[in-house]
């Protein structure tokens, strides 16, 4: 367990990376906006790279624990059922970015070549929940309820991008609020539902309405 004083540097650490990025953020301002000094955070944690993996552990053990839990939802029973599914996992993952939109601006913040010199993010952190997502779904693609065709691994990352974008960047009709207007995310979810069915060829007999 994080002691609470560690957890609080976590906080305020997650929160400058989100907001300016691992690169652009002096290990002296999160020390200053903790309200410890910088010994003490190196004592802590170590060091800037040091606090970073902490903070990026700790969001990836959040988004694990989230994902686990949709994933122990899939049912390949049947097509429709498998259909249900995934949408079900479509919704869970629109859900937690908007309760967690920091996680999606530090992928964001790494996506345009930040803290480059620690490579082993992706290896750590996003390769395993690709792999839980796709083995998870095996069973419904042997069975043959998504099209023969279709690459289910580009798909996942098509969603993905979706959501990162229109959580950090909006859209220009609502000011680029994203999550926070509650229409755009409506409109949005529901694109997200039949964008992702009509790409997988889902044999349910009509896409949900929302």
């Amino acid at each position: 367990m994080v002691p609470p004083e560690d957890s609080q540097l976590l906080d305020t650490a997650t929160r400058l990376f989100a907001a300016m990025g691992y690169d652009g953020t002096p290990i002296e301002q999160i020390a200053e906006a903790a309200g410890v000094g910088v010994a003490d955070l190196r004592r802590a944690f170590g060091g800037k790279r040091e606090l970073y993996l902490a903070v990026m552990e700790r969001c990836h053990q959040t988004e694990r624990a989230s994902l686990d839990k949709d994933l122990a939802q899939i049912s390949c029973a049947d097509p429709v059922a498998f259909a249900r599914s995934i949408h079900f996992l479509i919704d869970g993952y629109i859900d937690f970015a908007a309760a967690h939109p920091y996680i999606h601006a530090l992928w964001m913040h790494r996506w345009l070549s930040d803290a480059i010199d620690v490579e082993e993010l992706e290896s750590r952190y996003a390769r395993p929940l690709y792999t839980a997502i796709l083995e998870t779904l095996q069973p419904g693609v042997a069975a043959g309820y998504i099209g023969a065709d279709v690459d289910v691994e580009y798909v996942l990352h098509s969603l993905m991008w979706c959501v990162h974008g229109f959580g950090q960047g909006g859209v220009p009709d609502s000011g680029r609020n994203g999550f926070s207007d509650p229409r755009a995310l409506h409109r949005f979810r529901a694109n997200m539902h039949q964008m992702v069915h009509r790409t997988l060829r889902l044999q349910e007999d009509h896409e949900p309405r929302f």
